[in-house]
């Protein structure tokens, strides 16, 4: 099973001011004389005022809420796959293009220099949780489960929606033998990503498991 640690976008007013209309009267316009504005009870339009700018995490609150309501595994897909290019997207083009090479040692098969290369992300940027799930996603793939599970408590204290963490997780605990842990991290994925076909099926077959030997 691949590893994703899931572990793997104003108008002007305008117009003449008329005073009220006498029956029978026409309505007389109002021009301003001597270089003077005609008087008017009228107040000035309130210029447009631009709504602001939707913030990052406003998009991804969006998308968590989106992906928790969800019922189409399809349409899940979609939303969580936007999640991770949020979570990709660390506002630095150093740490970006870091990200890229690291990922690119990982598909190589060459974990050290990953590794370089995310050692310098957290270090840089240690709010970056994608950068703490990413190194962990390769300490997992060299079987290094204790600085894994440490990487991964940081990108859950950063983010504690990273249902790619959380799976990641669940993944050593099974590993490792600890079912039980490994179902409730499973478990909360699926709070968070009710959708995910992996979690549930992790889910399903870590419960009868664990019923069939007596919890």
């Amino acid at each position: 099973m691949r590893i994703l640690f899931a572990f793997l976008t104003t108008f002007l007013v305008s117009g003449v001011i008329s005073l009220p209309t006498q029956a029978g009267d026409r309505p007389i316009a109002v021009a301003a004389t001597d270089g003077q504005s005609a008087p008017s009870d009228a107040q000035p339009a309130a210029p447009d005022t631009p709504a602001p700018p939707i913030t990052k995490q406003a998009r991804i609150d969006k998308l968590f809420s989106d992906l928790k309501r969800e019922r189409n595994e399809k349409a899940a897909e979609r939303i969580a796959g936007n999640i991770w290019n949020e979570w990709f997207q660390s506002g630095s083009a150093s740490i970006d293009l870091m990200m890229q090479w690291s990922q690119k040692a990982m598909n190589d098969r060459k974990f050290d220099v990953a590794l370089d290369f995310l050692d310098q992300v957290v270090t840089l940027q240690p709010n970056y949780a994608e950068g703490w799930n990413r190194r962990a996603t390769v300490h997992f793939m060299m079987k290094n489960y204790g600085k894994s599970m440490a990487d991964i408590d940081r990108a859950l204290q950063l983010e504690p929606r990273h249902f790619g963490a959380l799976s990641g997780l669940a993944q050593i605990m099974a590993e490792t033998g600890h079912k039980q842990s490994a179902l409730e991290a499973w478990q909360k994925v699926l709070a968070i990503y009710p959708m995910m076909r992996s979690a549930q099926n992790q889910v399903a077959t870590l419960s009868e498991e664990l019923a069939g030997e007596g919890i």
